[in-house]
């Protein structure tokens, strides 16, 4: 198998910088896909809703040029993606797989904090209507009210960002694809696995709660997005990360700064357009990935700590690479630029507005 180069294993006494510099011109956010068509279309968004033509695309940070191949081939009418760039498996040393268990228990002491015990979690219910209570068709149409007077674009946002939510299954595939951090028995008591469990778990309210709000609002076609979520589910994600958890935390920590984003800036222009509670529902949700965020950035920084110059060949290599968005595979069954119309979209309404951001302790400033 192809393996990537060697770190050194040299330990410097500072983290070298000149990688960590280049991510502003490494990094890029969407541009204008001037040649996508931006008729109106049936995806996601029913026809007719609250009286008035409703539509809805979907979101990429790549342009069109940077993906090395088309999205995938119909099969039996099964949706197979095609792999988008050469695979590399297993690139990091053995002997580093060593060192992620010697953090066995900083892991313990200082990324398991992180989490919150179930019992003082929030869970979806708590935003929405109460199917058991005798007021619940009237909470009902206030939400519906709320809704309807959301612009379609908006909308557009929301459901690209469900969808990409509603795909956790993949991740936690991802990350458990990690060489020496992954659950290597379904119900591993290492601190890294159980990480990875709870960390899902929390996740996953994010998926559920804005099903049911989308679902409640009568303005989606639920039938489309779902076949959209089980596609992108079926097609996985390509983050080129190599089983390598140096590769794979710094994807994480850049990935979960970009959802903070894209959520706190829905919580905003939600706020804007007169429905608190919906705003409260995109803030809970930014709060969670922030939350995450600092925990995976944690990671990234102790490698720094512990072993810069790994950690520096591994932030150069994901900046060359580029980190892709989850859902940049992304297919409805029908329509092969999806992402890429949700991202212009995202664009347009500053959802996914990415100017200058504060990663492990550095600002960066994106193009």
């Amino acid at each position: 198998m192809a393996m990537a180069p060697r770190c050194t294993g040299v330990v410097a006494s500072s983290v070298p910088c000149p990688a960590v510099d280049r991510m502003a011109s490494s990094l890029t956010v969407p541009r204008a896909l001037g040649s996508l068509q931006m008729s109106p279309s049936k995806l996601w968004i029913s026809p007719r809703a609250s009286g008035r033509l409703a539509r809805v695309v979907m979101t990429t940070t790549l342009p069109m040029h940077d993906r090395d191949v088309g999205i995938g081939v119909q099969d039996k009418g099964l949706y197979v993606p095609q792999e988008l760039h050469t695979q590399v498996t297993h690139s990091m040393p053995l002997e580093k797989i060593e060192l992620f268990k010697s953090l066995e228990s900083w892991a313990e002491d200082n990324i398991l904090p992180y989490l919150k015990s179930v019992e003082k979690s929030w869970q979806p219910q708590e935003f929405l209507p109460e199917p058991s209570s005798d007021g619940f068709l009237d909470e009902v149409k206030e939400l519906r009210a709320r809704a309807a007077e959301l612009p379609d674009d908006y909308l557009v946002c929301l459901v690209g960002d469900m969808i990409t939510e509603e795909a956790l299954p993949t991740y936690q595939t991802m990350l458990n694809t990690l060489d020496g951090v992954r659950d290597e028995t379904g119900a591993s008591l290492t601190s890294w696995a159980r990480w990875t469990r709870a960390w899902t778990a929390e996740e996953n309210r994010h998926g559920d709660l804005l099903n049911k709000y989308l679902y409640l609002t009568g303005r989606v076609d639920m039938r489309v997005i779902e076949k959209t979520i089980q596609y992108l589910i079926g097609s996985g994600m390509d983050p080129q990360t190599e089983n390598n958890p140096y590769l794979g935390f710094i994807y994480t920590s850049f990935q979960e700064r970009a959802t903070f984003i894209s959520h706190g800036n829905t919580a905003r222009q939600a706020k804007d357009f007169g429905d608190v509670k919906l705003a409260q529902i995109c803030g809970t949700i930014a709060a969670d990935e922030r939350r995450h965020e600092n925990a995976y950035t944690k990671i990234v920084e102790k490698l720094f700590e512990i072993d810069p110059d790994c950690t520096v060949l591994a932030l150069e290599d994901m900046m060359r690479k580029k980190i892709s968005m989850p859902a940049h595979l992304m297919y409805d069954g029908r329509d092969k630029e999806i992402f890429e119309k949700f991202s212009l979209v995202a664009q347009r309404t500053g959802a996914n507005r990415l100017k200058i951001i504060w990663i492990f302790n550095r600002e960066v400033a994106l193009r």
